[in-house]
């Protein structure tokens, strides 16, 4: 099993921690948490992948910066892969994203009372 780390700048805090994917062939689990209590944690991205794949560093690095180029989501990212192609990487990440997004807008009264 292989790791590798990354740090993309970003700026939109996740509401809560997310867990999109499973560790599967083909396929990939995200786990996503605030990362509130580090000094940096409105200033970087942490993400740390595991894969047992080789000699994909250049895609994964790619991969990664376009989506944190489009959604700058700050965070600690886990990314634990199976194989996954960049694009089911990226449809993880673009999940995970919008699941932190729309726990923030879940928590918002909407002004109706019962």
């Amino acid at each position: 099993m292989r790791t590798l780390q990354y740090q993309f700048e970003a700026s939109q805090r996740p509401a809560r921690r997310v867990h999109i994917g499973v560790v599967a062939s083909g396929d990939l689990e995200i786990l996503l948490e605030p990362r509130d209590d580090e000094p940096d944690a409105g200033t970087f991205a942490r993400v740390r992948v595991r894969t047992s794949v080789d000699g994909f560093d250049q895609v994964w690095h790619a991969t990664l910066q376009r989506f944190f180029a489009r959604t700058p989501m700050l965070g600690r990212w886990e990314l634990n892969d199976a194989g996954a192609t960049p694009a089911i990487v990226t449809l993880r990440l673009q999940q995970a994203a919008q699941e932190a997004q729309a726990a923030e807008t879940d928590a918002t009264p909407t002004g109706d009372s019962a």
